[in-house]
């Protein structure tokens, strides 16, 4: 049986149609097949790979780790150095309100473990959301996300979840004193790259506050420098309650990790305790490639630089007749187009010219982009060749 057929037969599948690239190794922007096949990897394994595969120091960091201990301990029992690296990493850059980090093994625990320290800190049981939101596919990150055709087959989901207009101020009144939680991404990522108004982020930070709910910023997509700052909440002047971090945090290692104040991550320990637990959370090895994947952000890249690098990047699509509109934040693309059958033309065209793209569940006739942000000048310039020679080649007549 080929490596193909094993695959499709025995490996549990999300969609009916795969990519099928048979790994044989990656390094830097690229993915290389077992038959030498380069493909620029322009998505960074959706929004993980921003500083590219096998950065030579998240290697070393997780070679010196192995060479000391694996599992050791539940999280929260022992002192290991490689999650004291990480937290310390962190500290440095977070606002002093975020003190208290709890690591986790994905995304979406780190938003399970955000709603329930929501409930337990408010004793309330009431979340708001946002529609076109994504937090995640487990039973609590789906009934706070927005894709009503992904959440049906899985009802019922939690109660007492509202979902209102991103972006318009008026719907803010519908947060009231019953509300434990407002969970946003900072940047709307499944729903085609959406950035909120400033005037809008505050206005919802001043709401919070106003009826004592917590604000959760979902940064597992648009955090660790997507967006050309650490966090996307930078861009708006303001700082969660909670933070959920994830994806790119590991540098290409499973992470997640729920960011608040030390005093609330406490209510945890007691009535009941172990109100958040997690076997394999804060592994050794797993913070140690994450602890040198947060210094190499923090020393090796330049957020004006990535910047000017993007705007570049998008001015070469600028007023192309097939692309209706781009969304851009950072090094986080949105291309829309007429419909979802181009854009799968156009991400099936790229990834036989040797480029990686992607689409939006919740948004199919966009394609996307996320490419690493330590991709060079002459990278992007040969990209943009590519996908434009795709979008010319799909084109009918």
């Amino acid at each position: 049986m080929s490596e193909r057929a094993f695959f499709l037969n025995h490996l549990g599948q999300t969609t009916p149609f795969p990519f099928l690239i048979e790994v044989e190794r990656a390094e830097g922007i690229y993915i290389y097949d077992k038959s030498g096949k380069a493909y620029m990897d322009m998505i960074s394994g959706v929004a993980v790979n921003n500083i590219g595969h096998r950065h030579p120091k998240v290697v070393e960091a997780l070679k010196s780790q192995i060479d000391k201990y694996l599992h050791v301990m539940v999280y929260g029992e022992f002192i290991q150095d490689a999650q004291q690296l990480l937290v310390k990493e962190l500290m440095e850059v977070l606002p002093s309100s975020l003190d208290g980090v709890y690591v986790v093994n994905s995304g979406t625990e780190a938003i399970e473990a955000a709603l329930k320290l929501a409930k337990r800190y408010t004793g309330r049981t009431e979340f708001i959301s946002f529609r076109g939101s994504y937090h995640g596919s487990t039973h609590g990150s789906m009934s706070v996300s927005g894709n009503e055709l992904k959440k049906q087959a899985f009802r019922p989901l939690l109660p007492d979840v509202q979902f209102l207009q991103h972006n318009q101020i008026i719907e803010l009144e519908r947060i009231t004193s019953k509300t434990a939680g407002v969970i946003l991404e900072t940047i709307q990522g499944d729903a085609g790259v959406r950035k909120p108004s400033v005037t809008f982020m505050k206005a919802l930070r001043q709401r919070c506050d106003e009826v004592g709910a917590l604000l959760i910023l979902d940064e597992i997509q648009c955090g660790m420098g997507r967006t050309g700052k650490l966090f996307a909440f930078e861009h708006f002047g303001i700082v969660p309650d909670i933070l959920t971090l994830g994806k790119a945090l590991g540098g290409g290692m499973p992470i997640g990790a729920l960011v608040s104040s030390q005093k609330k991550l406490m209510e945890f320990t007691h009535s009941p305790m172990l109100g958040h637990i997690t076997t394999f959370g804060g592994h050794p090895v797993i913070c140690a490639a994450a602890a040198a994947a947060v210094q190499v952000m923090k020393t090796e890249l330049n957020w004006q630089e990535i910047e000017a690098k993007a705007a570049r990047f998008e001015r070469r699509f600028a007023n192309h007749a097939e692309l209706i509109e781009i969304r851009r934040v950072g090094m986080m693309f949105a291309f829309d187009m007429v419909s979802a059958e181009r854009v799968e033309k156009v991400v099936a065209k790229c990834m036989e010219k040797g480029l990686l793209t992607f689409w939006f569940l919740s948004h199919p006739y966009s394609f996307r982009l996320s490419p690493p942000l330590n991709i060079t000048e002459e990278e992007l310039n040969k990209a943009a060749d590519l996908i434009l020679a795709a979008i010319e080649e799909t084109q009918e007549n």
